[in-house]
């Protein structure tokens, strides 16, 4: 920006002032002077138009309108008969055809006076008028006279110094230049306050403005007045407000676009693992079941007993496979919503004891130590049969990763509106990393145990399931010497 909007409006506004100073002097030199010579001349036409209507050939009877004009106007007036004698003269003698004696000025003036009036009479028709810019040499000073016959055939002549026109015109033309000085300074100051009045919220609109398209909308202009600027502030401000909320609602629709294309992509990860994931489960056994099938069906076990091995392991897969489609499609219709729960009230601290007494077997075969921290009844509104396939899952779990020391720890908390089910474990803690991948279904923290004790990877997915479609939660954390699972139940 070469010139800024504050110093162009000083400019222009100066450049006005000076202007209209320098052009009133130079009409002033050019034309005041002439102005005055015309309404001088209009001046002596009107006093003598009057003259001409009251005068009856006696200047006695307007004597008092003369002196008047003498003394007010400067108008020397002189009237003559038409013999050329002097019938009135407003020189110092007032009515009088001679000179004062000792005045040589006034004499020379009236004579000269006199002499011009004899000169024009001789061409003035009556009725006519001539007005004539003459130089007195006694008196050194210009006149402008006018000679004309009254309508009683006397002659008159009305003479009027121009002397103090000239002398006006230069006083006024100095003083003009003196006020205009003046005029400059004050005007610009004034200009240059005035200036910044206008441009100090133009350039915070425009502040505004270069803040708005950096995405800055935090910036509202406080609207003073109600004129253009006003408006403009206000238009400003709504702009600002308009685009800050369509901005942010782009945002936001840009934030849920990324996350539902982020979702998108995981969801297509997820399906390809997962069909990766069930093609690996189901092809160990389908090879076994495929090779001793074949075993079986080519007799290459002639003796009862390895046939019956052959047909128990061939079972067996079966059963595995038929155990990970059954939970499949459990977790299919879970994720999916389409299972209903048939919720009830029953109490959790018996379900506990009833899913520990079905697995007391197992914990003996294992040599696994249970401890369960019994309670009074607590009351919970579920699932039963869901709540009951949570604990199993659970405590397959830690029976599956349970360390040498063989403790398995089960409690129950009150806490608001829930119950918090608690199921330890001794053993490794699970890598940081993995503690929230675990609930993904197929996902194994130790692939080669899991294997070992026929896991499928689809256990903590089924519970988180179930808990989201009881809409409550479900954890696990790594707790001194071990494992700590939990999840929620709603107290009835």
């Amino acid at each position: 920006m070469k010139y800024s909007l504050r110093f162009k409006f000083f400019a222009v506004v100066s450049g006005l002032i000076l202007f209209n100073i320098l052009l009133t002097w130079l009409l002033n030199n050019l034309l005041l002077e002439k102005y005055y010579f015309y309404i001088k001349q209009k001046t002596l036409n009107k006093d003598y138009k009057y003259i001409d209507s009251v005068y009856k050939g006696d200047p006695e009877e307007i004597t008092s309108f003369l002196e008047e004009l003498q003394h007010n106007q400067g108008i020397r007036i002189v009237i003559q008969d038409t013999s050329y004698n002097t019938k009135y003269d407003s020189g110092p003698r007032g009515v009088d055809s001679k000179s004062k004696p000792g005045s040589r000025a006034v004499a020379g003036n009236r004579n000269t006076s006199n002499s011009l009036l004899r000169q024009k009479a001789e061409s003035i028709s009556p009725g006519e008028t001539v007005i004539e810019n003459r130089r007195d040499n006694w008196l050194n000073s210009n006149f402008i006279i006018l000679f004309s016959r009254l309508n009683n055939g006397d002659f008159i002549s009305m003479s009027t110094p121009v002397a103090a026109i000239e002398e006006s015109v230069n006083i006024t033309n100095d003083f003009f230049l003196f006020t205009g000085f003046i005029t400059i300074a004050v005007g610009s100051i004034l200009v240059v306050l005035i200036a910044r009045k206008f441009t100090n919220p133009i350039l915070e609109l425009n502040e505004i403005a270069q803040k708005m398209s950096t995405m800055d909308f935090s910036r509202r202009y406080t609207v003073k007045t109600s004129d253009e600027i006003g408006q403009l502030g206000n238009s400003i401000n709504s702009l600002s407000e308009q685009l800050q909320s369509s901005i942010l609602e782009l945002k936001d629709a840009n934030e849920k676009l990324r996350q539902d294309i982020e979702r998108e992509r995981k969801i297509d990860e997820m399906r390809k693992e997962f069909v990766s994931n069930v093609s690996h489960e189901l092809k160990t056994p389908i090879a076994l079941i495929q090779g001793y099938a074949e075993g079986l069906k080519l007799n290459v076990n002639k003796d009862e007993e390895n046939k019956n091995f052959y047909c128990e392991i061939i079972i067996d897969e079966a059963l595995k496979m038929n155990k990970l489609v059954k939970q499949l499609l459990e977790l299919a219709q879970l994720e999916a919503g389409r299972l209903q729960l048939e919720k009830s009230d029953f109490d959790i601290v018996q379900l506990i004891e009833k899913v520990l007494n079905k697995n007391d077997m197992i914990f003996k075969e294992k040599d696994i130590h249970v401890y369960f921290e019994g309670r009074e009844e607590i009351l919970v509104r579920a699932d039963y049969d869901r709540i009951e396939q949570v604990l199993v899952n659970y405590i397959s779990n830690a029976v599956n990763y349970v360390d040498m020391e063989r403790n398995i720890r089960v409690r129950v908390e009150k806490y608001d509106q829930k119950a918090r089910v608690y199921v330890y474990n001794s053993g490794s803690h699970i890598p940081s990393e993995c503690l929230g991948e675990i609930w993904t279904s197929f996902y194994k923290v130790d692939k080669a145990r899991t294997r070992a004790y026929g896991g499928t990877g689809l256990g903590l997915s089924i519970v988180r399931a179930v808990q989201e479609a009881h809409h409550n939660c479900c954890g696990v954390e790594n707790v001194e010497g071990g494992v700590e699972f939990w999840f929620d139940v709603d107290l009835a």
